[in-house]
């Protein structure tokens, strides 16, 4: 086993050794340009990015001309976002989003808010699950836009993304998901889901940072849109993609692309069901080993990979630095430097103190069980070994001895 351990996979995966054999030949022997049409090494890069195309529609129902390539999520939410806003501009404004949203969709609405645009940021229950009857109620004649991710990036609740976007249609909104998080390890389908445009990243399911999709219906049943419709695009210069995204298309992180998507759906299933394995043994040996320990996100509707854990009594940033030998991520954004309770585990109503003392596991393809026990041993000392040093803690355990002495003495 190596040192550190990484698992923070819900940030950024590791490319797939076979995902960077493919690309590697686009590199530096096929280094043509997909828009160049006079010559074979365009013909040949324009082939490529054909093929990776129909590789990333086929996981999540699409057709491939309904994907759009963009360099990575963070671009694909704010083109659906914003670019959908400007077109239906004159349709609404309003526009209803969920308050455990990432930052790439909440930043755009906000955006958009200062552009004169009404924004409804829905709240979630404890396991940060969004209520379908509060989309419903949230809709106004002016609404038209529904975006709810797929899966949270932090707790892995799994929404209820097909009633939403059921729910929208009726209404005669768009509805888009990020579904970063989920790809490669759901089951995806766009027509099942009712969605007309999701976000994808390639860097969170094994292949390289830098590309990402975005898909665009071809024809919105509720608005009766065709794709150019839907969308103003927010890069000019060219017309790539539909004239969506335009740009010199980065052939190399698409051909790696489709390849991750291609063993993605190969293998998500069994991967799923392995990852869930090494999750729970990770959450059975911390609760074996410390109270006062509290699992964040649903119980059953979460991501196979994500544990999401708050513990009592324990400042995060001085838990992150003791565990130099484990990469995660706390349950904290650094904003400023300054350590602030992440927004999501906020809107789920989780106390500061325990937002504050909380760690993101995000297991991946490549993770052991060898790895799993040093992890859950490492942490389990590092938070004995932070209580031991906190007066509060110290109370707790001589009020708790206190408590149980008097309760022998009356039953004696």
């Amino acid at each position: 086993m190596k040192l550190p351990v990484y698992m923070d996979n819900h940030s950024t995966t590791p490319v797939d050794p076979r995902v960077f054999e493919a690309m590697a030949p686009w590199f530096t022997e096929k280094f043509g340009n997909a828009a160049s049409r006079s010559h074979s090494f365009g013909w040949e890069a324009a082939e490529a990015v054909k093929k990776a195309r129909k590789q990333v529609a086929a996981l999540i129902g699409a057709s491939p001309d309904e994907i759009v390539f963009t360099s990575g999520a963070t671009e694909s939410d704010n083109l659906a976002i914003k670019g959908a806003a400007e077109a239906l501009r004159e349709r609404g404004n309003h526009i209803i989003t969920v308050a455990t949203e990432h930052r790439a969709v909440l930043d755009s609405c906000k955006r958009l808010e200062q552009q004169g645009f009404e924004v409804t940021y829905l709240p979630v229950d404890r396991h940060g699950c969004v209520s379908p009857d509060s989309v419903r109620h949230a809709h106004q004649t002016q609404t038209i836009l529904v975006s709810v991710m797929l899966a949270n990036n932090e707790v892995g609740t799994i929404q209820p993304v097909a009633e939403i976007g059921r729910i929208a249609r009726e209404h005669g909104a768009l509805f888009h998901t990020d579904a970063v998080q989920a790809a490669g390890k759901l089951a995806i389908d766009v027509d099942a889901m009712n969605v007309d445009l999701l976000s994808l990243s390639a860097h969170k399911m094994y292949g390289p940072k830098g590309v990402g999709a975005l898909y665009v219906r071809r024809k919105n049943a509720a608005m009766k849109l065709s794709p150019l419709a839907l969308l103003t695009p927010m890069i000019d210069g060219g017309g790539h993609e539909g004239g969506l995204r335009s740009g010199t298309l980065n052939v190399p992180g698409i051909v790696g692309f489709g390849a991750a998507c291609r063993i993605a759906m190969q293998e998500m299933h069994a991967e799923s069901e392995r990852l869930r394995r090494l999750r729970d043994q990770l959450e059975e040996k911390l609760r074996a080993g410390l109270d006062e320990m509290q699992v964040n996100g649903h119980p059953a509707e979460r991501l196979p990979n994500n544990l999401n854990v708050s513990f009592g009594y324990v400042d995060g940033e001085a838990l992150l630095v003791g565990l130099s030998d484990v990469a995660v991520s706390a349950g904290a954004a650094c904003t400023s430097a300054k350590m602030e309770p992440s927004h999501v585990l906020r809107a789920m109503g989780v106390g500061e103190d325990l937002a504050q003392g909380s760690l993101r596991f995000g297991l991946g393809r490549f993770n052991t069980e060898e790895e799993v026990a040093y992890v859950a041993g490492r942490v389990i000392e590092t938070v004995r070994g932070l209580r031991a040093l906190s007066p509060a803690y110290e109370s707790r355990l001589s009020a708790l001895a206190s408590n149980e002495t008097g309760t022998r003495g009356r039953i004696g």
